[in-house]
C-alpha cells in the first residue's frame, strides 16, 4: 500500500484544515498547482503560441490518461466545459422520432433531468425511491419500453451514496431500443470502472470531486460504434475536422468523439486535471478503493458509537458518501467550519466524504464536533 501519511503533504489544505468534502470537490494538490503555474509561465512567456506548441498537447496528454483510468480509447472522449454541456451535447445529437419518453430518478442530480424538463416533446418518467436510497433495476425495467429514447440516471446517487448496476441499466435500455445515458460525476473515481464493459452508450464525469482535478471541464464518454453514427446540433470548431482552415463552407464532423466538443477548452483547469489524474494514476485506483472503505468503515462505526442515525447504502452498492441524519444539517456544517472541519449538507442530514488523503483521526474529529454540537 502506497504510504498514505507521505501523500497528505501533497495536498496544502491538509496542513490547515480537517477536509472531508471531496465529493463536492477534491483537495488540490502541489502536482496541479505545479501544472497550473506551468501554463501560467507559458502564457507569460509565449502568449498565444503556447497553443500550438504546447496546450493543445496538453489536451491531449489529459485525454489519453483520463480514457486510460476509464477502460476506454481517446477515440471515445470529448472534452466539454461542464456536465450539463455534455448531456446537451447528447440530447442535441438524437432527434425523438417516434419515441418521446425519458426515464430517470427522483435521486437523480437535478441537472439530468433539467435537460428534458424544458422540452414540452418529452415525456418524462421519473421513478420514485421505495426508501429514499435507491432505485431498484426492475423500476426501470417496468417503466423502460418502446416508447422511450433514453434511460438516464446517475452511476452514483449524490445525496445516498448509492451505486446503481451499470450493466443491468444498459441491458434493460438496450433491449427496449432505448439509449442508456448515466451521469457518473460521483462514480469515477470511488468505484472500479471500465467503461466498455458496462455497455453504457454515454457516461459524463470530470475532475472536479474525486479526480482531483477541479471546476471548469466535463468528460464525455461515447461508446465507439455511436461516435461516428451521431451528429451533434450543438457544435463548434473545435468539432471539425479542418479546425483551422477557418472554412465556413466545409464543415465536417471530426472521426472520432471530439466530434461532441464545443469550443475553447478550460485550459486552466485541463492541468490542474491533468495533476490530479497523474496523482490517481500513481497511487491506483485498487489501493485508493481500499483506502477509501476502511476510512468509511471507521466513520460509519464511530458515528453510530455516538448515537446517529445514518441513512446508508447496502453494503454491497455503498460507496464514500455518508449521510449523517440530523434535524439542523446547515447549522452542524457551520458549526463544523468553526472549528476547522468542512463537510456539506443535503435536506436534512450532514454529508462527509473522505478520500485516501485522510486519517481516521480525522474521522474521529469530526464525529466528536459533530456530536457535541447535537448536545
Amino acid at each position: 500500500m502506497p504510504d498514505f501519511e507521505l501523500l497528505r503533504d501533497e495536498f496544502p489544505i491538509l496542513g490547515r484544515k480537517t477536509y472531508l468534502n471531496s465529493c463536492s470537490l477534491g483537495a488540490l494538490s502541489r502536482r496541479s498547482e505545479a501544472y497550473l503555474g506551468e501554463f501560467v509561465e507559458r502564457w507569460h512567456d509565449m502568449g498565444a503560441s503556447a497553443w500550438y506548441r504546447h496546450w493543445l498537447g496538453r489536451v491531449e496528454d489529459l485525454r489519453g490518461r483520463v480514457s486510460a483510468f476509464l477502460g476506454t480509447t481517446p477515440r471515445e472522449l470529448a472534452l466539454l466545459p461542464s456536465t450539463s454541456t455534455a448531456l446537451a451535447a447528447v440530447t442535441e445529437s438524437i432527434r425523438p422520432g417516434g419515441r418521446n419518453r425519458v426515464v430517470c430518478t427522483e435521486l437523480d442530480f437535478p441537472t439530468l433531468a433539467y435537460q428534458w424538463a424544458v422540452k414540452p416533446e418529452i415525456e418524462m418518467v421519473v421513478l420514485k425511491s421505495p426508501d429514499g436510497i435507491r432505485i431498484d433495476p426492475e423500476q426501470f425495467a417496468e417503466a423502460v419500453d418502446e416508447r422511450t429514447l433514453f434511460l438516464a440516471t446517475s452511476h452514483v446517487f449524490f445525496a445516498t451514496g448509492y451505486e446503481q448496476d451499470l450493466e443491468a441499466l444498459a441491458d434493460i435500455a438496450r433491449t427496449s431500443g432505448a439509449y442508456s445515458l448515466i451521469d457518473g460525476y460521483q462514480g469515477a473515481g470511488q468505484t472500479d470502472l471500465t467503461l466498455p464493459a458496462t455497455g453504457v452508450d454515454f457516461y459524463t464525469t470530470g475532475p472536479l470531486k474525486w479526480l482531483l482535478g477541479g471546476p471548469g471541464l466535463s468528460y464525455l464518454y461515447v461508446r465507439d460504434a455511436l461516435v461516428e453514427e451521431l451528429e451533434p446540433r450543438l457544435t463548434s470548431w473545435f468539432a471539425t475536422k479542418r479546425q483551422f482552415d477557418f472554412d465556413l463552407g466545409g464543415f465536417e464532423y471530426r472521426d472520432d468523439a471530439r466530434r461532441f466538443e464545443l469550443g475553447t477548452p478550460a485550459l486552466p483547469t485541463v492541468h490542474t486535471a491533468l495533476g490530479g489524474q497523474e496523482l490517481i494514476d500513481e497511487v491506483g485506483l485498487p489501493a485508493i478503493l481500499e483506502r477509501n472503505r476502511e476510512l468509511t468503515d471507521h466513520l460509519i462505526d464511530a458515528a453510530e458509537a455516538a448515537g446517529m442515525s445514518l441513512t446508508l447504502a447496502d453494503p454491497d452498492h455503498r460507496t464514500f458518501i455518508l449521510m449523517i441524519q440530523h434535524g439542523d444539517p446547515s447549522g452542524a456544517v457551520k458549526h463544523l467550519a468553526e472549528e476547522g472541519i468542512i463537510v456539506d449538507y443535503r435536506p436534512g442530514h450532514v454529508r462527509v466524504s473522505p478520500h485516501f488523503y485522510n486519517t481516521t483521526d480525522e474521522l474521529d474529529r469530526c464525529i466528536e464536533v459533530l456530536a457535541a454540537y447535537d448536545a
